[in-house]
């Protein structure tokens, strides 16, 4: 048997005999909890986890019990179901890549806002999925929609998400796609979201009725880093006033610029 030196963990050429000897069973046991809440369309028993994993129920029980002290899962009082919480989110958002995005955006994000009178979201995509990571509303307006950080749904059926995949190298905007729509239940054509996708690419940008909601324009536009590529994507979802006519294409304009600052404030 080799030794355990912190170099050894790192060798690909490791013996079946070295992985046993590095494994953690009750933390593989953990995240294959994680990960299987993570890809399930609704909240999931205790039981039905381990049904899934293939599991006694007594280890999945004292899992999920150290999951939920902990704060990463969230469990209904009325039904006893489990689902993740933002704990992973309000992790990842700790590192100093998220930070330093949020830290040159939210300035900008925030004059933006208050100009326009509409509230503004930043979003990433991860795993398939849109995550909402700051937002900024004007204080002096009366309404507006509020998207909270955390909240996402599959890149594919947001625009937010649509805009990021569109500034993506071609073997990375499939890959991304293909990662969302296995998210849906429905059988949405790859096809046709390519298309739909090229065009927001050849735009730069793109206004449009929102996905989810009726008398909601949004409006959203690429935060790209050096190579083009896109990290991250603003959104301004605009509510449609009987008393105010909005001028979608200039407050484009104006997002366009916003993101070319963010941009550029990156590095």
């Amino acid at each position: 048997m080799k030794s355990s030196t912190a170099d050894e963990t790192n060798d690909v050429t490791m013996t079946n005999e070295d992985r046993a000897a590095y494994s953690a069973p009750a933390l593989e046991k953990g995240l294959d909890i994680l990960e299987a809440l993570a890809v399930s369309p609704e909240p999931m028993t205790a039981r039905q986890i381990a049904e899934q994993l293939g599991r006694s129920k007594n280890e999945i029980f004292r899992m999920v019990f150290v999951l939920v002290e902990r704060g990463y899962l969230h469990r209904d009082p009325a039904t006893d179901r489990l689902s993740l919480s933002n704990r992973l989110f309000e992790l990842g958002m700790r590192t100093p890549r998220s930070r330093t995005l949020v830290e040159v955006a939210l300035p900008a994000m925030e004059r933006f806002a208050n100009a326009i009178g509409h509230a503004t979201h930043l979003v990433v995509v991860s795993r398939g999925q849109t995550v909402v990571i700051a937002n900024v509303a004007p204080p002096w307006t009366a309404f507006n929609f509020f998207l909270q950080p955390g909240y996402g749904n599959a890149a594919t059926e947001a625009i937010s998400g649509q805009t990021i995949i569109a500034f993506q190298p071609e073997d990375r905007r499939k890959a991304m796609i293909e990662e969302s729509l296995a998210l849906l239940s429905g059988n949405s054509s790859f096809a046709r979201l390519d298309e739909e996708i090229d065009a927001i690419a050849k735009a730069g940008s793109v206004v449009a009725p929102s996905h989810f909601l009726v008398g909601v324009i949004d409006i959203c536009a690429p935060i790209l880093d050096k190579s083009g590529r896109a990290i991250a994507s603003v959104v301004v979802p605009c509510i449609q006033h009987r008393e105010r006519a909005e001028d979608y294409e200039q407050i484009r304009a104006a997002l366009v610029e916003r993101c070319a600052e963010i941009s550029a404030g990156l590095g």
